[in-house]
């Protein structure tokens, strides 16, 4: 995942190992705070604790009975288990949950003479299991809940982009954060809120109060205050930002402004209720034009969403000259009726569905209406 290693990197940490889910690094626990607190495109900062094998529920057990978990969970706290299991002796993953819980309670109640509460809710100490074959891996999740949503999103709309998504394609994107950005079919905003913030330099840790990291022993507060009020002194102010948001859904405007001003970006995004063909786009400057149409769930959906994609093609190549255009789409029959060909195709996940950000780059002058006659649809 390049724009999370990036995010690493930023942050001044040295990657051990990149996979396609994450990345691999080296840290204290107490860094682990920094990192909850400011990435983006992150959904949980694990702690390794031990690997070992284990070819059936009762091997998790056995190695996880010996780890000295007195020396991370407190008196009578509590905790959660989370799994991500694949073995053949397994068939259901809360069974290997359980016999990692077990172990967990025999061994604090064997040392200390209490036994921890225990439930589903992530509001506490969270220990992570990964078992795949005979390899097993049991991390502290020091986030909790995911780090995916960035907490300022209190009206989210019909199907909306996960924050972490949304961050993920921005960086993606050519866009230098400072140019304008228009985000036509805004929805509950999530897009331009994102730009909003990275232009800013706004963290995710603005939002937050709790993390899971915060119910471990020896947690150090002070380190947590300290990176806490590092958020608010490196929010930057970028004199004449124009990022423009509009959609033809007064409802979805409204609850967009309220997820806005959550964020604390509400004055920095100007949001319209228009056609998406009537959206405003500052001439004469380089800029991004970025939108997410809708994939077309349904048979009867296609047809006019057809239209669509041939209306944002149509509205590119005669308003958006300079700029570069960007359609996040998990229909790429559907992005073959824009009309131009996508100088990039970078593959995302959204959830389950595969997905392309296609980038357009909108040539101005002469170059452009060459570009227009003799270039065929996407492939």
């Amino acid at each position: 995942m390049p724009y999370l290693e990036q995010e690493v990197k930023e942050l001044g940490f040295d990657l051990i190992d990149t996979f396609v889910t994450g990345v691999k690094l080296k840290a204290t626990v107490n860094e682990c705070i920094r990192l909850n607190l400011n990435l983006r495109c992150a959904s949980q900062v694990l702690y390794s604790l031990q690997s070992f094998e284990a070819y059936n529920a009762d091997d998790v057990y056995n190695n996880m009975i010996h780890y000295p978990w007195e020396n991370i969970l407190p008196d009578g706290g509590y905790f959660s288990i989370t799994s991500n299991v694949s073995n053949d002796s397994i068939n259901n993953n809360m069974y290997a949950n359980l016999r990692l819980k077990d172990a967990i309670i025999d061994r604090l109640r064997d040392k200390k003479g209490t036994r921890p509460s225990t439930g589903a809710a992530l509001t506490g100490a969270v220990i992570h299991l990964f078992w795949k074959n005979e390899n097993a891996e049991v991390f502290v999740d020091t986030s909790g809940d995911s780090l995916a949503r960035h907490g300022y999103r209190k009206i989210p709309g019909q199907a909306p982009m996960l924050e972490s998504l949304a961050a993920a394609t921005i960086f993606a994107s050519r866009w230098d954060r400072v140019s304008p950005f228009v985000n036509p079919m805004c929805g509950s905003g999530t897009i331009a809120i994102e730009a909003a913030m990275i232009a800013t330099n706004r963290r995710p840790g603005l939002f937050r109060t709790n993390y899971a990291f915060m119910h471990l022993l020896g947690y150090d507060e002070q380190v947590y205050l300290q990176e806490d009020a590092r958020l608010e002194e490196q929010i930057k102010e970028i004199p004449g930002l124009r990022i423009i948001a509009t959609d033809y859904s007064a409802k979805a405007i409204e609850n967009a402004r309220k997820n806005a001003v959550a964020a604390g970006v509400g004055n920095l995004i100007e949001f319209a209720i228009c056609d998406f063909a009537d959206t405003t786009v500052p001439q004469n400057v380089p800029g991004v034009f970025f939108v997410n149409p809708e994939y077309g769930a349904r048979l009867g959906e296609i047809a006019e969403l057809e239209k669509t994609y041939s209306r944002i093609g149509d509205f590119m190549k005669q308003k958006c000259r300079g700029y570069f255009g960007y359609v996040f789409t998990g229909n790429l029959e559907l992005a073959k009726k824009i009309g131009l060909k996508a100088t990039r195709r970078i593959e995302f996940y959204n959830s389950t569905i595969d997905c392309r950000l296609l980038e357009y780059e909108l040539y101005s002058g002469t170059r452009s209406a060459s570009k227009e006659v003799v270039t065929p649809p996407a492939n």
